[in-house]
């Protein structure tokens, strides 16, 4: 059981950290979802949104991530 505890507590960690992140830099990331090949339709009484290269970048960037996390731990 050790190990699965091990784990909760760095992806608890992970979390708060992004929390903090987006909390007091929240405004620097305003250009996220508003990337050219982001689809916003919207009409009268609809909205239709794909962010469709802002998770592509957030995809990237966390196999990144991960690779760097594998390698080094």
């Amino acid at each position: 059981m050790q190990p699965i505890g091990k784990t909760i507590v760095v992806v608890g960690v992970v979390l708060v950290v992004l929390g903090l992140i987006v909390w007091l830099a929240g405004d620097k990331f305003s250009w996220f979802g508003q990337l050219p090949g982001d689809i916003r339709v919207e009409k009268k009484n609809a909205r239709f949104y794909a962010p469709i290269t802002s998770m592509l970048l957030l995809s990237i960037l966390l196999s990144l991530l991960m690779w760097v996390f594998r390698k080094f731990f």
